[in-house]
């Protein structure tokens, strides 16, 4: 049986829940949530080693949701421990992440490359010894003044966000699952810059 790895990114603790930088824990949830209508209560996700953690499974596949509990800039260990343990192979891994250089809601799935300065996908490449893994950066935009990056990153969604904020989570499910059932190449042509 093929299975998946769907990594969001974000840091633990009440502090950073509605931040910008924890989209990558949004998706997670609404996803572990989408692909689990039919079971009632009971928590989603559960506590595991690094990481906070959902089995599933989707169109046949099992499918393994994490938030890693490592904090942003230590997301490699987490990453690479459930890689192992599941035996997943690299390229069934799809590292959900923020992304500063894409405007507000941009969803982009990408097949590899670098970190783009982002200190999650970072210690990821560093970890795994490799840029070529897929992810789905979700654009936050970069709207702040010099000098002020850490401090929009790490900022809550202002009001115009948060209006379209809903819909781009439920978008990016959507290429998730399209990334699961029908593969990277045509999810990203039938996906993005849309």
């Amino acid at each position: 049986m093929s299975k998946f790895l769907i990594a969001g990114l974000g840091n633990i603790g009440e502090e950073y829940t509605r931040t910008r930088h924890n989209i990558g824990f949004l998706v997670a949830e609404r996803l572990a949530a989408d692909l689990n209508k039919d079971e009632t209560g009971g928590k989603l996700f559960s506590t595991d080693r690094l990481v906070t953690i959902h089995h599933t499974r989707f169109k046949g596949k099992g499918v393994v949701v994490i938030k890693p509990t490592t904090f942003m800039n230590l997301s490699g260990k987490a990453v690479q421990y459930w890689l192992q343990a599941e035996k997943i192979p690299v390229n069934h891994l799809l590292v959900v992440t923020d992304d500063l250089a894409l405007p507000y809601g941009t969803l982009r799935m990408k097949k590899s490359g670098g970190a783009g300065g982002h200190n999650g996908l970072t210690d990821i490449i560093d970890t795994l010894q490799t840029e070529n893994f897929p992810r789905l950066r979700f654009g936050i935009g970069s709207e702040f003044q010099r000098g002020k990056q850490v401090d929009y990153v790490l900022g809550e969604w202002s009001e115009d966000e948060q209006k379209i904020l809903n819909e781009r989570i439920d978008q990016a499910v959507l290429m998730i699952k399209s990334f699961i059932g029908i593969g990277i190449d045509r999810t990203m042509s039938d996906f993005n810059n849309k």
